[in-house]
């Protein structure tokens, strides 16, 4: 089972349902990094092992640029900033924290809803 990082942007009722399913989620304001620039975040992410989960389109970019210049990352879940329902979102989540290995995810962006 993988483990969870978000930054700022990611909806607080993704956060608490994720942890109602006892999957280990660290946010950004948790972790003290609420101001640091985005690839700071991705940095801590990938410091603490944890997937990052964002909607902020930004991080497609860096981590895109990243891929180019074969710098490592631990993964980003990429949630999209259309009309996607919070259940489905924690539904998706869940899956892939269960059936998904940071191995897997390394260096992968996935996009929800699937």
């Amino acid at each position: 089972m993988i483990t969870f990082y978000t930054d700022v942007n990611v909806h607080a009722g993704i956060i608490q349902g994720l942890r109602d399913r006892g999957i280990d989620v660290i946010t950004a304001q948790d972790d003290g990094y609420r101001t640091r620039q985005d690839e700071a975040v991705l940095d801590r992410s990938t410091e603490l092992q944890r997937v990052l989960i964002s909607h902020d389109q930004d991080m497609l970019a860096i981590t895109s640029l990243r891929l180019a210049n074969g710098e490592h990352f631990a993964g980003l879940v990429y949630i999209a900033q259309q009309n996607i329902e919070v259940g489905r979102c924690i539904s998706d989540l869940e899956l892939i924290a269960h059936i998904s290995t940071l191995v897997e995810c390394a260096n992968k962006v996935e996009y929800l809803p699937f």
